[in-house]
């Protein structure tokens, strides 16, 4: 175990060196936090989903086409990329989103189109519940929005178990995350193939202890912060716009987006047909076009 847990480190670091920060850092409160600013206009902010990064909305190519018309910031958030995950904090959607706001400040944002991908979305809802003056409208792409009975999460809990959790992710998590890591893409982008974009996405940087600790921590947490959110609904007043692939193969889209949709009176939802999870990188197009009927309503 200690010989796999040096070696785990030792492709931690590697990856690390294969990948240095593109971006820039900002520190809110102790939390080091690392960030991509590109383009011009109406800021534009966008959160990853559970396990990834920047590098997923980067692949895509959804950051180079915001930012022909938008001020776009794509954060890594915490314990993700190359952002810090204290310790000393439970790390909710409603934590997350505290620290953001703080953030915006740093940056001089006062108002964003606030979109988020998968358990990203539920970063954003709480950031327009916590902090409204701050999002001017929320796009909202295959979110999970209300409690259901979640294996994934059960399984995560042990990872996520202080100590006990350190020693499994420093051992046996990376390279069980390397073995499944076929498996995975198939059923985040299933039904459609996994797209030669994603070629860019540093899987080496997903598979570190700290990122799979961090991953599981959220699965852990992906229930029960449903069940607090989705008490909040109600008071979304903003423009927003819910997105949801046909085919997704983590998240049933009716008990979720259209659900959220039902209960959101300025929502509108598009179903994206014969997509899955992974929708920022198999719709783009669909995604942008979100955006700027997100960045229109808030015209009207």
């Amino acid at each position: 175990m200690a010989a796999t847990a040096i070696a785990n480190r030792h492709f931690a670091e590697k990856a690390q060196r294969d990948n240095p920060p593109q971006g820039r850092f900002i520190d809110v409160e102790g939390v080091r936090l690392h960030y991509v600013e590109r383009g011009n206009g109406r800021a534009l902010v966008l959160f990853h989903g559970n396990g990834s990064m920047i590098q997923d909305f980067e692949s895509s190519g959804l950051i180079d086409l915001a930012a022909e018309n938008y001020r776009v910031i794509v954060f890594d958030r915490p314990g993700f990329g190359h952002s810090l995950r204290p310790r000393n904090v439970v790390w909710t959607p409603e934590a997350q989103a505290d620290l953001f706001r703080k953030a915006f400040d740093g940056l001089g944002v006062q108002r964003a189109i606030v979109l988020g991908h998968s358990w990203g979305a539920s970063v954003a809802v709480a950031l327009a519940i916590r902090h409204p003056s701050f999002v001017e409208a929320l796009v909202l792409a295959s979110g999970y929005y209300f409690p259901t009975a979640r294996a994934d999460a059960v399984a995560s809990s042990l990872p996520a178990t202080p100590a006990l959790g350190d020693i499994i992710s420093y051992t046996v998590s990376p390279i069980l995350g390397r073995l499944m890591w076929p498996a995975m893409l198939r059923k985040v982008f299933g039904p459609q193939p996994v797209p030669g974009k994603f070629a860019g996405f540093p899987k080496e940087m997903a598979v570190r202890p700290s990122q799979l600790r961090a991953s599981a921590a959220e699965s852990t947490l992906m229930v029960p912060a449903a069940f607090a959110s989705s008490k909040t609904y109600g008071e979304l007043d903003m423009p927003t716009i819910i997105l949801a692939g046909e085919d997704d193969r983590l998240i049933d889209i009716d008990e979720q987006s259209a659900r959220l949709h039902d209960e959101v009176k300025q929502s509108k939802l598009h179903r994206i047909a014969g997509a899955g999870h992974m929708i920022q990188q198999s719709a783009t197009r669909d995604l942008m076009a979100a955006i700027d009927e997100a960045a229109a309503e808030t015209l009207h």
